[in-house]
């Protein structure tokens, strides 16, 4: 770490770098003798989502911005919600039948209705942690009901009981009456039903961890601990904030009411509640939250298909307090925005590269490769191809990229691809070429005219004057009208690329039968 990435870092007004020095504010003089901790947490109700990933992903850029600031040494939790009880059969999953036949028991105890592991929370928590580390998260994962199982919060759920009153004075007031009559902040678990039971519980025994509740008609006095109880959500969460430790830990906007109430009662269990900052929601192209159980918006493997996890990374850091749309259209543009500050960013400052998005994707190590052509226009190039190879793409490339390889440029390799793919399945049904009217024809026939008369070595620069001066010279009220017009005559998009670059890449005379084909129309 060298003093002058330190000093900017300080100085830094980038969100990771504000984060981390409420840290450092938190402790002044560092945390004496443990690690700073982080931590994240995930309902296993339903497949995980981008908006789980956005979470751990954002998470460890503040604790990557924390290691330039300080060097006292951090842990990530990604902690699973796994002990809940399901409350509703998600939308998105198989067996739904069978699911509702398990209702109100802990998500490890109802059966995967995928069959593939051991519990519904085991196959869910596998896909997050498969997500997790194919993206090369340091982390540890907390499963809740082993943690409760096993032990490791049974000193704090003797703490619940004992401010058992302090967290009722927080919470009744919050809830509307007819809540307020049954609620508890100790849900045990039934040991005849296996449902975590939402009823009134009495303390017996604080010290002991001893309850006692009605259970279908009967009083049952049983224990909290070893796993035959559990906590309300919000006390859930402040105990274990208080029980782990837990330094900072962000959340959704949606979570306000939630964070300060648990905060209150982490500060009635004698804790002190962790840093954090709320962050807005990802919405879906309706413009609604997106939700495990609707499985809406995009799963972390539709983005995944048609563009790489670095755009994922750079969409997620943008903004975090602005809502933003997320649907399968944000994706041709984040991969480019994506390049586009990753290009920019060898030639910046120290100060300008810790405010440049990519620096805190790649936590200042950014990959080598450069990318000579835009995503956008490998859209456009696939798209006018029809069902083309990637043998086939990398030789149209040659037409406008020298020594163009795969291994010259394997970025472009990969983003080949997802272009591919995006084309066939997003792009390719929507294209409509339309007949040329009015001025139109008369600018075409002088466009094709022009391009014939190019020499060989001409450039996507010369091409680009050429259509300008068509376009400024052709009858067109401005040049928008004839960059409209030559989008959807030739490649059947009302948006395009630079038509310069996109001649000079699909190649003179392929474009020439493209205009042909228009005039013909």
């Amino acid at each position: 770490m060298t003093d002058d990435l330190r000093t900017a870092a300080l100085e830094s007004k980038a969100w990771p770098y504000e984060e981390a020095r409420k840290l450092l504010k938190r402790y002044p003089n560092g945390k004496s003798g443990d690690p700073v901790l982080f931590e994240t947490g995930y309902g296993p109700s339903g497949l995980p989502h981008i908006g789980t990933f956005n979470e751990v992903l954002r998470t460890t850029m503040v604790r990557n911005a924390f290691h330039a600031l300080s060097d006292t040494p951090t842990r990530l939790i990604a902690f699973s919600d796994d002990m809940d009880g399901l409350r509703k059969v998600p939308d998105n999953v198989p067996n739904g039948d069978m699911l509702r036949e398990h209702l109100g028991k802990p998500l490890t105890q109802i059966p995967d209705p995928f069959g593939t592991h051991s519990s519904f929370a085991a196959h869910n928590n596998a896909i997050l942690r498969e997500f997790l580390d194919r993206y090369g998260f340091d982390y540890e994962f907390a499963s809740s009901t082993e943690y409760y199982t096993g032990g490791r919060f049974d000193e704090a759920l003797k703490g619940v009981l004992r401010h058992f009153q302090g967290i009722q004075d927080v919470m009744l007031p919050t809830l509307r009456a007819e809540r307020r009559a049954t609620y508890s902040p100790v849900l045990p678990i039934s040991p005849t039903s296996g449902i975590v039971l939402q009823v009134p519980i009495e303390v017996i025994d604080a010290e002991a961890g001893l309850i006692a509740f009605e259970d279908d008609g009967q009083r049952i006095e049983q224990s909290v601990l070893g796993g035959k109880a559990k906590l309300q959500w919000k006390v859930d969460w402040a105990m274990r904030w208080v029980a782990l430790g837990v330094d900072y830990e962000m959340a959704g906007k949606d979570l306000i009411d939630s964070v300060t109430q648990s905060s209150k009662i982490a500060r009635v269990l004698g804790g002190r509640p962790p840093e954090g900052f709320n962050y807005e929601m990802f919405l879906d192209e309706n413009g609604e939250k997106i939700s495990k159980s609707k499985g809406n918006g995009l799963s972390l493997e539709q983005w995944l298909t048609y563009g790489p996890e670095e755009s994922l990374a750079f969409y997620a850091y943008r903004e975090p307090k602005k809502a933003k749309s997320l649907h399968m259209g944000v994706i041709p543009r984040a991969v480019d925005e994506y390049w586009q500050f990753r290009g920019n960013y060898a030639g910046q400052d120290l100060k300008q590269q810790l405010g440049n998005p990519v620096h805190h994707i790649h936590d200042g190590k950014l990959p080598t490769g450069e990318l000579p052509v835009t995503f956008g226009l490998l859209l456009n190039l696939v798209g006018v191809m029809g069902d083309a190879s990637e043998e086939q793409v990398w030789g149209y490339l040659a037409n406008y990229v020298p020594d163009a390889s795969a291994e010259k440029y394997p970025e472009l390799d990969r983003l080949i691809g997802y272009a591919l793919a995006y084309s066939r399945d997003f792009v390719a049904p929507t294209l409509t070429r339309r007949a040329p009217e009015g001025v139109e024809v008369a600018a075409l026939e002088r466009l094709d005219a022009e391009l014939a008369a190019l020499p060989t070595e001409a450039s996507a620069e010369d091409i680009q004057n050429i259509v300008y001066e068509i376009g400024k010279t052709g009858g067109f009220e401005n040049l928008r009208d004839w960059f409209k017009a030559l989008y959807e005559t030739l490649l059947g998009s009302e948006q395009g690329p630079r038509m310069g670059s996109f001649i000079a890449l699909y190649g003179v005379a392929n474009s020439r039968k493209l205009i042909a084909e228009a005039l013909a129309r």
